[in-house]
């Protein structure tokens, strides 16, 4: 029986997933009695000439990590599309658009004012911003086109499942990557993580009467190891977030950041996230509500770290 085909890309992300698919540890062996890796430029020598010359659906399944910030990330993705069977958004990044989504909440122009001529650690006096072309004495230099908008990969490309986590734990990558091997996928546009209830329901800390008098962050106080977090006043996502993580940050003393996405039949984890800090607010006076709400630092950043680009928000409007 021929062997499984496989590809494996990042676009706008860490590297953090490239990493996550190595962890399944010595299962990887499993995976290699039946699959080759077609496609892999962080960890083999792959160009994309390689895949431009395969057929068409030649390639059974790529696990396409990181969201679409440029014009080279859309153009791998509609080149992978091309070539897979099986699409999946692996990873937070080309899942909701995650961390390089909040970029959303700005334009590019204040994006690059920022990173090239703002930031601290910068030195560049004559104002010079990246172009997405330049001539030099060896040749043309050519940078892809950055966008204005970060996209999630499902608002470029068809995608056939999603796996969450930034990145995913383990078991989460294992479970899909078991169902391909066993051909037993899931009905397509399946979130892959083995849970379809909140974080909470995985979460071993006790659960009381929520009843909030102040919000911190977490470097203020040492929470109770035995208590839910949220309950304490930290900003413990796991009420609007999907489980399948086993509750590690929780466990560990750290609130949950909601990196899994929302729980099923969730439209926008954010609000969700919104509404639920809302009501574990203790006090029906006005000005008291103000200043609990006002502990809250960045309450968009906090809601929307992982969801903004695939949120009922989107990004901020440009005028």
């Amino acid at each position: 029986m021929a062997k499984l085909k496989i590809a494996l890309y990042w676009a706008s992300s860490c590297g953090g997933c490239e990493i996550a698919t190595l962890a399944i540890h010595e299962k990887i062996l499993d995976l290699a009695n039946v699959a080759d890796i077609v496609f892999w430029p962080v960890g083999l020598d792959f160009k994309y000439a390689d895949v431009e010359n395969m057929e068409d659906n030649s390639i059974d399944v790529c696990l396409f990590n990181g969201a679409i910030r440029n014009e080279e990330n859309e153009h791998l993705a509609h080149l992978l599309r091309a070539k897979s069977k099986v699409m999946i958004a692996y990873g937070s990044c080309s899942y909701e658009g995650c961390i390089p989504g909040l970029a959303n909440f700005y334009t590019k122009d204040a994006v690059f004012h920022r990173a090239y001529i703002e930031s601290p650690s910068t030195d560049n006096p004559d104002k010079i911003f990246p172009q997405t072309r330049v001539q030099v004495p060896e040749g043309e230099l050519e940078l892809p086109a950055f966008y204005n908008t970060v996209k999630t990969l499902a608002q470029t490309v068809d995608v056939d499942y999603f796996i969450p986590g930034c990145p995913p734990e383990a078991q989460t990558t294992w479970l899909a990557l078991e169902a391909l091997i066993q051909g037993k996928l899931p009905p397509k546009g399946t979130v892959i993580s083995g849970s379809q209830r909140a974080l909470c329901f995985e979460c071993p800390r006790i659960k009381e009467e929520k009843k909030v008098k102040k919000f911190y962050r977490p470097y203020e106080i040492i929470p109770d190891p035995e208590r839910c977090l949220l309950e304490q006043g930290l900003l413990c996502m796991g009420v609007a977030t999907r489980g399948g993580c086993g509750a590690l940050c929780p466990q560990n003393g750290m609130p949950c950041t909601g990196c899994y996405g929302p729980v099923e039949g969730v439209v926008d984890q954010g609000a969700s996230f919104l509404s639920a800090v809302a009501s574990v607010i203790d006090s029906n006076d006005p000005e008291e509500i103000q200043r609990i709400v006002d502990d809250v630092v960045d309450p968009a950043g906090v809601a929307y770290r992982y969801s903004l680009p695939d949120s009922l928000l989107r990004r901020a409007r440009i005028q």
